[in-house]
């Protein structure tokens, strides 16, 4: 603790913005003070700890081996800092903030926010829509929904609701299909990097993917649902993404037996972390909107949804 207390939170902040961008200059633009300032700075807190924290070299401040545990706790704890002052700013403004991937929330969440607003007219929801796995507990989001078999070490989760797939079709190539060995006999849409495959399926059916006859491919599970709704062949999707579209008759299921595939949604957040009063409504909200569609851990599912 003395060497902490020797060491001003203006310096470690530089300490942190040098290591992270890599150079004086682009430490100084996004400190706001000029290069000789972030330089005294880095001089100051090398003489105080007695060593070298950087090796000067013509690409830039390469931060020292030796140093790799401080420059990590820094940039946590600066991220950590940061994120709640943000909340601590939109505590006070009623939002909450989800990160989920894009296709969930563009598939289903946003068509049922309107009834969310409805409910709580004072909440406003943010939703950080990406592909990447962000980190509650360095970011300013009060949870995210997280799909996989786990674990997810370091993270309150909250178990959601079983990942389940189905075959669907268009309607009208949804009537050519009167048992699931018909299915070598049309076009399969395929997505080559889903986390799951037709065998999820077919086992129970006691089919082969080898069966399967070819079709197009695509990048992700929004362009093959896409390609199912325009026709072009079979999917094998999973339910949160096709509970709308088989409502709206849109797409429809030749075989309406649908399969766990071992995966699970799960809500995930900081654990150290309270729950602002806008995050317990939000969560609430969304448990109850998937149990009362049957996604939810609410009542079993009907013989004729389940295996």
């Amino acid at each position: 603790m003395d060497d902490l207390d020797r060491l001003s939170l203006k310096s470690l902040r530089t300490v942190e913005t040098v290591a992270r961008l890599g150079t004086l200059g682009r430490a100084a633009q996004a400190l706001g003070v000029s290069t000789g300032a972030v330089s005294q700075q880095i001089a100051r807190i090398e003489d105080t700890m007695g060593r070298p924290l950087f090796d000067r070299t013509p690409r830039g401040m390469l931060p020292r081996a030796e140093a790799a545990d401080l420059f990590d706790a820094l940039e946590g704890g600066f991220a950590r800092i940061g994120a709640a002052l943000a909340r601590l700013q939109r505590q006070r403004q009623d939002v909450v903030t989800i990160s989920v991937a894009p296709i969930f929330a563009a598939r289903w969440l946003v068509w049922r926010l309107p009834d969310f607003h409805a409910r709580h007219p004072g909440i406003k929801v943010r939703i950080e829509s990406e592909s990447r796995l962000a980190d509650p507990r360095r970011e300013d989001l009060d949870f995210c929904l997280r799909i996989g078999r786990g674990p997810w070490p370091g993270l309150e989760v909250e178990p959601l609701f079983d990942q389940r797939v189905v075959p669907v079709c268009a309607p009208t190539l949804a009537a050519r299909l009167t048992q699931p060995a018909d299915l070598a006999q049309v076009p399969i849409i395929r997505e080559p990097g889903a986390m799951f495959d037709w065998s999820t399926w077919l086992d129970a059916e006691g089919m082969d993917p080898a069966q399967l006859g070819d079709g197009p491919d695509f990048p992700d599970a929004s362009m093959c649902l896409d390609a199912a709704i325009a026709g072009l062949g079979v999917f094998l999707a999973f339910e949160i993404l096709v509970t709308d579209q088989l409502r709206f008759g849109r797409l429809a299921t030749p075989f309406p037996r649908y399969r766990t595939t071992g995966h699970r949604y799960v809500l995930v957040r900081a654990p150290d972390r309270s729950l602002p009063p806008p995050a317990r409504h939000f969560r609430a909200w969304l448990k109850a909107a998937l149990i009362a569609e049957g996604l939810g851990d609410g009542p079993p599912m009907s013989p004729a949804q389940g295996t």
